[in-house]
């Protein structure tokens, strides 16, 4: 049977590789990958993910090939990506505490982000997030995308997610007990050292952020707890760690062995792999 993955990404800029190279494990293996965004808009790559002569600063070299810069260019001016899910629409926003009527809004709430979205994810095998500064401004506080996320993890399907999208999973929670769901999980994404000290930018705004607003690496450390851990593997050329049901890439260089390594869990029953 075909596999169907739902692929999250940010509308305001996701890196080339990191779609490119999950991408590329899917179409191989003819699974059928339904895009989806917060609101439904048309994601684009980032400008920098595209030219091979970009240099990434931390690393002093180029991080973009030849090759991977013609298939996201490719892939960015085809018509594929051109009508996302609007993920808006699967599940309202969680009230206020101080609207009216708040407690029939939240049995309605509760039983949207509950049984129905269970019901809506039933069809798909596995999710991943796609990385890059995108999803810093719509995916990573995005409650929608957490009780997705947390559906998947409910029906004890993969998911996967790419440097800066690994946030997603750390502020994913139940809403009761608010303990990350990668507490005691052993995770990677983007390091320290592999930060920016100036240009984080985005899509459809010339804001220069400068530094990222938060070093992921510091939030998966705590977000892991004492049993789990953060693996950075600085100094390595590639940092994939499957603690399932999750797969977590560190930055662009792990892309395509984060799509092989979810094609393994999909396929093979993968369960640990990179620590």
């Amino acid at each position: 049977m075909t596999k169907k993955v739902l692929t999250v990404l940010s509308e305001y800029g996701y890196w080339g590789e990191e779609l490119i190279g999950p991408l590329h494990h899917f179409d191989e293996r003819g699974y059928d990958v339904v895009f989806a965004t917060p609101k439904g808009r048309r994601p684009h790559a980032l400008p920098p993910s595209l030219e091979p002569d970009s240099i990434d600063p931390p690393l002093g070299r180029s991080v973009v090939s030849v090759e991977v810069a013609k298939a996201a260019r490719d892939l960015d001016e085809s018509s594929r990506l051109d009508n996302p899910l609007d993920l808006s629409t699967w599940v309202p926003e969680r009230p206020y505490t101080s609207d009216a009527d708040y407690l029939r809004q939240l049995e309605r709430y509760n039983q949207a982000a509950g049984q129905q979205l269970d019901e809506r994810i039933a069809e798909y095998d596995a999710m991943i997030i796609v990385g890059g500064s995108g999803p810093i401004v719509d995916l990573a506080n995005n409650g929608r995308i957490h009780d997705i996320i947390l559906a998947f993890l409910r029906a004890g399907k993969p998911i996967g997610a790419e440097c800066y999208g690994v946030t997603c999973l750390a502020f994913a929670r139940d809403w009761e007990d608010r303990k990350s769901i990668i507490w005691g999980k052993h995770v990677t994404g983007h390091c320290k050292e592999y930060d920016y000290k100036d240009g984080t930018g985005f899509l459809t705004t010339d804001f220069n952020m400068g530094p990222p607003p938060y070093p992921l690496e510091y939030i998966l450390r705590d977000a892991t707890g004492p049993d789990g851990r953060y693996h950075g593997n600085f100094g390595k050329e590639v940092s994939v760690i499957v603690d399932y049901p999750f797969v977590t890439g560190r930055s662009t260089a792990d892309s395509f062995t984060t799509g092989a390594k979810m094609v393994e869990v999909l396929e093979h029953g993968l369960r640990r792999y990179g620590w």
